[in-house]
């Protein structure tokens, strides 16, 4: 018995380190990308469909991930709609905890008080001129095209923690933020979001529209980029 209860021990303890590494792999990959499907996931980590529905699952049983139909363009065929897998708010937190969101969250609260919400404002803009800062020393190379700019933002943002990501779409482009530092403080004082988006807005050189924020409970902070439009030269006649 004891050399049974030895070999299982032996047997399972690198089996269930080694499913925690994937795990965690896996967490990674979805605080990077936000919603990804099943598929995705596996490709990219070299899993058989079946072992990563093997994790995924577990993963659902203890509340890290939860699912949700994916948005397609296309007309969807019969079938089961697609579903993407995205981390709860408690798996995000745990990848990304946050010290001192109490306290900041007091002082903000205590500004807003003392000398109302303009003040909190003034404060969000000041907080983010040194990130402005450094993404416009690396923009610099990035030509004028807005979405270019977005993507090389995104990669900015992304070294800076953000775990960004930026696409084209039908409209113009998409800059996502899969993670963000200040989402509990924000949550009541969204003078926080509106700064970053300024920021944005300035950063890319057109106007930028939030769709989204992790701070308002989405999974993402989804910001929409439109497509740059030709002008048309207009003639106008003066002699008539």
């Amino acid at each position: 018995m004891k050399n049974e209860v030895l070999i299982q021990i032996g047997v399972t303890a690198p089996a269930a380190a080694a499913d925690g590494r994937t795990r965690d792999r896996v967490a990674q990959l979805l605080l990077k990308r936000g919603a990804t499907t099943a598929a995705e996931l596996g490709a990219a980590l070299g899993l058989s469909p079946a072992a990563i529905r093997k994790h995924l699952d577990a993963m659902l049983a203890e509340s890290l991930v939860e699912t949700r139909e994916l948005r397609q363009n296309k007309p969807r065929g019969r079938g089961r709609p697609a579903k993407a897998f995205v981390l709860t708010a408690a798996a995000r937190e745990d990848l990304n905890p946050h010290h001192y969101d109490g306290i900041a969250t007091a002082a903000l609260r205590w500004i807003s008080q003392q000398h109302g919400p303009e003040a909190v404002s003034a404060f969000a803009a000041a907080q983010v001129e040194a990130l402005e800062e450094r993404c416009r020393a690396a923009l610099d190379v990035a030509g004028r095209d807005p979405i270019a700019r977005a993507e090389a933002l995104a990669e900015v943002l992304t070294a800076e923690g953000y775990a960004a990501n930026a696409s084209t779409i039908a409209s113009g482009g998409q800059l996502c933020q899969h993670h963000c530092p200040v989402a509990h403080v924000a949550a009541e004082f969204p003078q926080l979001c509106d700064a970053e988006t300024e920021v944005i807005s300035r950063l890319i050189g057109t106007h930028v529209q939030r769709l989204a924020t992790i701070a308002h409970g989405d999974g993402v902070c989804t910001t929409h980029i439109p497509a740059p439009h030709a002008t048309t030269a207009i003639t106008v006649r003066t002699d008539t």
